[in-house]
C-alpha cells in the first residue's frame, strides 16, 4: 500500500519553459546550445556544489572565473540561467491535494540554497512532509542512500513509496532500491499514473 509521494523538483516541479535566456548567453558566450547547463548543473564542479562539496556561492564564483565574467555581469547571469524556469503550479495544488491522504516529499539533486528558495521565491515547502536536499547530505540521486534517508524521514518502507522524476537513471535508481518510479515527461499524465499503482487524490470539492 502506497503511504508516500516524492518528487524530484528540477524538471517536475520546476521546468526550464524558455531556453531563451539561456541561449542569448550562450550565443554572447560562443558556446553550443546546452553549453551552460553543463557547465553550470553537469559538470564535476556543478557536482561537487550539487554534494555539498562547495557552496552555491563559490560555484558561481568558479562559473564566472571560467567564462571570464565581470562580477556585474555574473550578477545578471545568476538571474538570467533561471529565469525561464516556471514553477507547475497546477501539480503543486495537485500535491496538496495528495497530501490529504498520504505523506508528500522532495529528493532533489540541488545547491545549498534550494531549501531558501522553496521558502521565498517558490514558496510550496509547506506543501511537503520533508525535504532531502543532495547539497546537505553529501550525495546525489541516484545514489541509494538518499532515497533511504528519504524513506527513513517520512517514516515508510520502498514499497510503499512512489518517486518523480524527470531522469531515467534517478528513476533506475529509486526502483533498485525498491520504490515504484514514474519516469517525469511534460506530456505525462501524472494522476493517471499514479492511480495505476492504486494511489487516489481526493476530490477536490471535498
Amino acid at each position: 500500500m502506497i503511504k508516500a509521494i516524492l518528487f524530484d523538483v528540477g524538471g517536475v516541479l520546476l521546468r526550464t519553459f524558455d531556453q531563451g535566456p539561456r541561449q542569448r548567453w550562450e550565443k554572447r558566450l560562443g558556446l553550443p546550445p546546452g553549453g551552460l547547463e553543463a557547465l553550470v548543473l553537469n559538470s564535476e564542479r556543478g557536482h561537487m556544489a550539487q554534494r555539498g562539496e562547495v557552496t552555491e556561492e563559490a560555484h558561481w564564483q568558479w562559473v564566472g572565473h571560467t567564462l571570464q565574467l565581470p562580477a556585474a555581469d555574473l550578477d545578471q547571469f545568476r538571474r538570467d540561467f533561471w529565469a525561464g524556469d516556471r514553477l507547475d503550479s497546477g501539480l503543486v495544488r495537485d500535491i496538496r491535494r495528495l497530501r490529504r491522504g498520504y505523506r508528500t516529499g522532495i529528493i532533489s539533486n540541488a545547491f545549498d540554497g534550494l531549501r531558501h528558495v522553496l521558502h521565498t521565491q517558490y514558496p510550496i515547502a509547506d506543501a511537503f512532509d520533508e525535504i532531502v536536499v543532495s547539497a546537505e547530505e553529501g550525495i546525489m540521486k541516484p545514489d541509494a542512500r538518499i532515497f533511504e534517508r528519504a524513506l527513513s524521514r517520512i517514516g515508510c518502507g520502498p514499497q510503499e513509496a512512489v518517486f518523480i522524476d524527470d531522469m531515467a537513471a534517478n528513476v533506475a535508481g529509486a526502483r533498485a532500491v525498491g520504490l515504484a518510479a514514474v519516469h517525469f515527461t511534460s506530456d505525462v499524465d501524472l494522476l493517471a499514473q499514479l492511480s495505476l499503482l492504486s494511489v487516489v487524490v481526493d476530490d477536490d470539492s471535498t
